[in-house]
């Protein structure tokens, strides 16, 4: 009777955890913006120089309140534990550079991703299966483990960095992991998969939006490499739960391309001396401001309307 009890309860458990998540970041944001550290401005951004003095680093507050929120009220199990430990962790290396006097290099952030992306795919092959969905084609197959936990640690690498690079303009990069998770959540549901992680998007999502009341241009706070870190990351584990995680790309095309080809572009310029893109200004956002005139509202709500476009034909074809 008192399990049955409790089963019918969590429901309303569930919406208290959700709003609790999103006044709890509204109020510790509120709290604390004032003891983050200052932004310097960015030298080489499109009006880098505008963020400089705003409190920065804020993804330490709402993925604090995440965790929290998820240790409350998700009846979280082993698996879930390290994951949240991971986000942590990746959190704090990107909120230790927000607060560095001197910004850390790219290969000191670049070996803490992938120590960080090991373990991630040692846990995830732990606990769960090396076999993918091709979910618009129904298709299933079964990837060798090694190569398997290969793939992982590119698909988390990768989705920390892209995430990364795409926080640029108010509001963007943490409106973009909006839609990216909502898609995954949709897909989730279409696809049977209903369990505890698939309501930590949800608990996530309303973290972030905690944030973007106070980071809708104009600004007062960023979330920093704090929080863009922390949301590539569980953008990754998002995908592999799934169980199809090459929904990963058409889910989140706008932040691959925006954050990725400035990625590419580099590593083909420092490896092998290939330049492309060379009258493409990278991140993607700054070229549209700076090249085109958009403004950083425009540029929100223009790569929102692709990222929600590209979300709506992948659930279609889900749905067929």
């Amino acid at each position: 009777m008192i399990h049955l009890l409790l089963k019918e309860q969590q429901p309303i458990i569930a919406a208290i955890g959700l709003f609790a998540a999103f006044l709890g970041t509204c109020f510790f944001t509120f709290k604390f913006c004032n003891l983050l550290p200052r932004d310097a401005g960015r030298e080489f951004a499109h009006d880098g120089k505008l963020s400089a003095g705003k409190p920065r680093g804020a993804g330490i507050i709402f993925i604090l309140v995440f965790a929290a929120s998820a240790l409350l009220f998700v009846p979280v199990n082993l698996e879930i534990v390290i994951y949240l430990i991971l986000i942590a962790a990746e959190m704090l290396t990107g909120y230790m550079d927000d607060a560095a006097e001197h910004p850390w290099g790219e290969w000191k952030k670049g070996l803490l991703d992938l120590l960080i992306a090991v373990v991630l795919a040692v846990t995830y092959l732990n606990f769960n299966s090396n076999t993918i969905l091709i979910a618009t084609m129904g298709i299933r197959i079964t990837i060798p483990p090694v190569l398997f936990g290969l793939l992982t640690v590119i698909l988390v690498w990768g989705s920390i960095n892209v995430t990364n690079c795409s926080d640029g303009v108010d509001g963007l990069s943490g409106t973009l992991t909006i839609i990216t998770l909502t898609t995954f959540f949709v897909a989730d549901n279409i696809l049977g998969k209903n369990d505890e992680f698939t309501f930590l998007i949800l608990m996530f999502i309303s973290c972030i939006l905690g944030y973007l009341w106070y980071n809708a241009a104009p600004s007062r706070l960023m979330m920093g490499d704090a929080g863009s870190r922390a949301m590539g990351i569980f953008i990754s584990i998002v995908a592999l739960k799934s169980g199809s995680p090459l929904l990963y790309i058409p889910a989140a095309i706008v932040l691959i391309l925006d954050g990725g080809l400035g990625l590419l572009k580099v590593a083909l310029i420092r490896g092998f001396k290939i330049h492309i893109l060379k009258n493409v200004t990278t991140p993607l956002h700054d070229h549209v401001r700076k090249k085109l005139g958009w403004s950083n509202t425009q540029t929100d709500f223009r790569f929102a309307i692709i990222q929600i476009m590209a979300s709506a034909a992948v659930v279609y074809l889900l749905l067929l």
